[in-house]
């Protein structure tokens, strides 16, 4: 026999269900599972991370398996690849971390090596950057460095802190800061990151 208060409890999760993981502009669907929050075990054997916008989720893999998961915060314009400057919208695509700042004004942040390759070819082709840019985005590309930041396409996507609760970034992924500075310590420069619909 179920006692009254194991009711009313389990009464108030299955009407709070539908709103967990939801922020206050809506625009974020509800998380379907609760990221992992045990601690990781260093150091992390060949780390990748793949960060899924439609779920805002950011998967950290070591030795290909998931090791830990964190929600994440988007930009102002979640849905779309990234075309150009000043549009809001997080990047799609395969990227490397190409420098890590521990003096961020978003508590800390990792550096995406955007432009990639897809975003240069079609910026070339749209008319977005000269054939020198492009050049010089290939090249940085080739040699893993921090491609040029200064271009038509923008520049300075970043995994960083200060708070994941919504999507308010120009367009970088947006973590708490205690989870920001745990993949900041675990994670190394040239470590893969993927940035999926």
């Amino acid at each position: 026999m179920t006692s009254r208060r194991s009711f009313v409890s389990l009464t108030a999760s299955v009407i709070a269900a539908p709103f967990i993981g939801r922020v206050p502009n809506g625009s974020s669907p509800p998380i379907t599972r609760k990221p992992n929050h045990g601690a990781l075990t260093l150091p992390l054997v060949n780390p990748s991370i793949v960060v899924t916008k439609s779920k805002r989720l950011l998967r950290l893999y070591s030795a290909g398996k998931v090791v830990k998961e964190y929600r994440v915060g988007l930009g102002l314009s979640p849905v779309e690849d990234k075309l150009k400057a000043g549009d809001r919208r997080t990047p799609e695509g395969e990227f490397y971390i190409c420098r890590k700042n521990s003096q961020s004004k978003f508590y800390l942040s990792l550096e995406l090596s955007y432009p990639n390759k897809k975003h240069a070819d079609r910026g070339l082709r749209d008319g977005l950057i000269t054939r020198s840019q492009y050049n010089q985005i290939v090249s940085a590309l080739r040699q893993k460095r921090v491609p040029p930041q200064n271009t038509h396409l923008g520049g300075e996507i970043f995994i960083h802190g200060n708070g994941s609760g919504n999507d308010w970034t120009w367009g970088c992924v947006a973590l708490e800061d205690k989870d920001v500075q745990e993949l900041f310590d675990a994670v190394p420069v040239g470590t893969s990151v993927v940035i999926e619909h």
